[in-house]
């Protein structure tokens, strides 16, 4: 899966080959780029795999990713922004396939999502999240028969 936050589009790929674009995603509320910390409302760029899927989110659906990585942590260790044992969890968790630690300084609950209950015409104008990238429903319900857990996703 492919996520430009340039285009606003969310590729669906198999491959070389896009399998389906779901258009007008919407990102966090300062845009894309490096997430500082939690609650910076900053929708983190990388590479990341569906580390978890909730069925039941408030947002529809919610397909968790494996925010933070190795290289956020690596970031983060040399600013001093958080320790080694964090450091050694995060890294741990990615070569080990499992689900990062949530709840660093870094951040964490990172995702893609439907709007639930909330405003299409606010989804429609606005970027509403705290870092994460949302779909309309009809498209969160598309997309997930694309998604299991361990599905690679670039958001650039």
């Amino acid at each position: 899966m492919l996520i430009d936050t340039h285009t606003r589009n969310l590729e669906v790929k198999k491959g070389d080959e896009t399998l389906e674009i779901l258009e007008n995603v919407v990102i966090g509320r300062k845009g894309a780029g490096t997430k500082e910390h939690r609650g910076d409302d900053i929708t983190p760029l990388g590479n990341y795999r569906i580390g978890w899927i909730n069925e039941k989110s408030a947002f529809r659906k919610f397909f968790g990713l494996t925010y933070p990585n190795v290289e956020h942590a690596e970031k983060a260790l040399l600013k001093g922004q958080i320790n080694r044992d964090t450091y050694d969890a995060i890294a741990r968790a990615e070569t080990t396939g499992q689900i990062p630690p949530q709840n660093t300084d870094l951040g964490g609950q990172i995702g893609i999502h439907g709007l639930g209950s909330g405003s299409l015409s606010i989804h429609e104008v606005f970027d509403w999240t705290h870092g994460c990238i949302a779909l309309r429903n009809d498209q969160i319900d598309r997309l997930s028969q694309y998604v299991e857990e361990g599905t690679l996703v670039t958001v650039k």
